[in-house]
């Protein structure tokens, strides 16, 4: 009897050890004030655990802090660790101490769980500020807590989603901004906090640029990428990740984004943003589409040249690559073949290989072919200048209804938001129409640009394209290969290898509507010119009669709005004066 009393007061006098577990559930908590990396919550978690234990004579042995972690889940790093200690140590740890229950879980079933362990280890779990302990009073109180922090934590989630549903509808967004955009907290004389996202001065024109140029098709994801971060773009610094060059894998998910075309996306539901549009919808859909036909990736040739990217086989209508052959005698010769035969992919082409320095000869002659004589181009501008004056009053009936036409598919779309509201269609079916409806309305606002361009502008724009082939057979002659690049790029939209070796070429806009009409009498001319013999008078009395056929079906406003198929602008183009005055030549 008298050790077992000697016992007992040796066992009270020795402190028990508890562990103490503290946690926070977002990072701002856990920065916000206090201290390096820690807020004022956990600090105040961790003085009132101290003064529980002491109140038990026990002494605080090992903590553990969880820094921005929900309780919605058991699993957290430093909860974790702390079962697995216990689990170690179990004969020798007698509490662990929260600040309350729902600092260890708001989930029922975990709580269920986590007590069992402890339970299971012979330690009592105690709460710094409820009365919790292993009597049935305590026990049932530990019940009721926990329940509570469940629906507190179940009700917040939803009251949380409602506020997120709420938002959307009305234009807000919902996460960070990305690449190009602010998050910008302003507050009201009132002082009432109102969030908002607005164009990042020092990137937004960066992004603007990426969008426009890679809807040319000239670009891949890559190039595009280091030409952007030669200019400086970089991407924005975050608390654990420093600031860095864009690089192509971040550069494709601007591009893919559709909040630059002010769409905000919430649960796979597109919402019309109140955030300012740095891409309109038109641009966005051409991106997209230059990105799907990318299918086969993007990767650097083995062999660059200039012409790359720009010559397709005639019979195939593959890629035309470059290969290196190798004579008896050591001389390497350079040639152009066709990637399907080359790679057996297109069993039926028989376009044989061609030496590099015979496309590049046939090609430089192409373009002296396609010289725009003074003579006719200035019949042609004049003739293109009446014509977009005449079809302005056209042009102005038609937008009218294409505004109608888009207030009708923006009203389409807001009750197709009401009804998937209302759970009254599916969310597939949502996207489903979604989609049409955003198509439409790419194109209807494709239209309207191409009607509110300023006429000087189309003019200026057309004006930029007859300078590039007035004289373009002496420019590509003695440009370098870069700058033959870009000329190939603007002026065509696939140069071809035909099976007899000869090399042909399809136009790109603009010169596919106001050059391929007349063609041939260009071509007809430059040849009688070069053999010195030609009556001026009869071909231009040709070229007036055709363009007369050519302008009788009217012209499409749209695209002669800009000059498509150009890399940033890297050299100066011919500044002479252009014989219909008034207006400023192209540079």
């Amino acid at each position: 009897m008298q050790n077992e009393f000697m016992q007992a007061m040796t066992d009270s006098m020795t402190p028990k050890f508890a562990v103490s577990y503290l946690r926070v559930s977002t990072r701002g908590q856990a920065e916000r004030g206090g201290g390096a990396d820690e807020g004022f919550s956990i600090p105040a978690q961790r003085e009132a655990n101290k003064k529980k234990a002491l109140s038990m004579g026990a002494i605080v042995g090992k903590e553990f802090v969880d820094r921005g972690a929900s309780a919605r889940s058991a699993d957290r790093p430093e909860l974790q660790k702390m079962l697995e200690y216990i689990n170690e140590n179990k004969d020798r740890i007698d509490y662990v101490i929260v600040h309350k229950v729902d600092r260890l879980a708001r989930n029922r079933g975990d709580d269920v769980d986590i007590t069992r362990q402890l339970k299971e280890a012979n330690v009592q779990l105690v709460s710094a500020s409820e009365s919790i302990d292993n009597t049935p009073a305590g026990m049932l109180l530990h019940g009721i807590m926990s329940s509570i922090a469940e629906f507190y934590s179940q009700n917040l989630a939803n009251e949380v989603k409602k506020g997120l549903n709420e938002k959307v509808k009305n234009g807000g967004s919902v996460s960070k901004a990305p690449l190009g955009y602010i998050n910008v907290r302003k507050v009201d004389d009132r002082g009432r906090e109102e969030r908002t996202v607005e164009i990042d001065k020092d990137r937004g024109e960066l992004v603007k640029f990426a969008f426009e140029e890679f809807a040319t098709g000239k670009w891949t994801v890559k190039a595009l990428a280091e030409n952007l971060a030669m200019q400086g773009l970089t991407t924005r610094a975050t608390p654990n990740i420093p600031s860095s060059i864009i690089n192509r894998g971040a550069l494709n998910k601007v591009l893919i984004n559709p909040y630059y075309k002010g769409v905000v996306i919430y649960k796979g539901v597109e919402y019309a943003g109140s955030h300012p549009k740095l891409v309109d919808d038109s641009t966005w859909e051409s991106v997209q589409t230059v990105l799907r036909t990318h299918w086969n990736g993007e990767r650097d040739r083995e062999h660059p040249h200039f012409l790359r990217g720009t010559l397709y086989c005639g019979v195939c209508g593959s890629r035309i690559v470059v290969n290196y052959s190798k004579s008896k005698t050591g001389v390497i010769y350079p040639y152009f073949e066709c990637n399907g035969r080359h790679s057996r992919r297109e069993k039926h082409c028989d376009l044989r290989s061609i030496l590099i320095e015979e496309v590049e000869r046939q090609i430089e002659a192409m373009y002296e072919e396609y010289n725009l004589a003074p003579e006719f181009r200035k019949l042609l501008e004049k003739s293109l200048y009446d014509e977009i004056e005449k079809s302005q009053k056209d042009f102005e009936a038609e937008e009218t209804n294409l505004r109608r036409e888009k207030e009708k598919l923006d009203h389409k779309s807001k009750k197709l938001l009401e009804a998937h509201y209302n759970e009254a269609i599916s969310l597939e079916l949502m996207k489903s129409e979604q989609t049409q409806i955003n198509k439409l309305l790419a194109d209807i606002e494709s239209r309207l640009k191409a009607h509110t361009t300023k006429f000087e502008k189309i003019v200026g724009s057309l004006r930029c394209a007859l300078d590039l082939i007035e004289d373009c057979g002496k420019t590509y002659k003695y440009a370098d290969e870069h700058i033959k690049r870009i000329l190939n790029q603007a002026i065509f939209e696939k140069i071809l290898i035909m099976p007899n070796k000869k090399i042909t070429a399809e136009f790109a806009e603009p010169y596919k509507s106001i050059l391929a009409p007349i063609q041939d009498i260009i071509a007809r001319f430059n040849k009688a010119k070069s053999d010195g013999y030609f009556d001026l008078t009869t071909y231009i009395n040709l070229f007036q009669t055709q363009l007369k056929i050519f302008l009788g079906g009217g012209l499409n406003k749209e695209l002669l709005v800009e000059i498509k198929g150009f890399e940033p602008s890297t050299f100066r183009m011919r500044t002479e004066r252009s014989p219909t005055e008034p207006y400023p030549r192209c540079n």
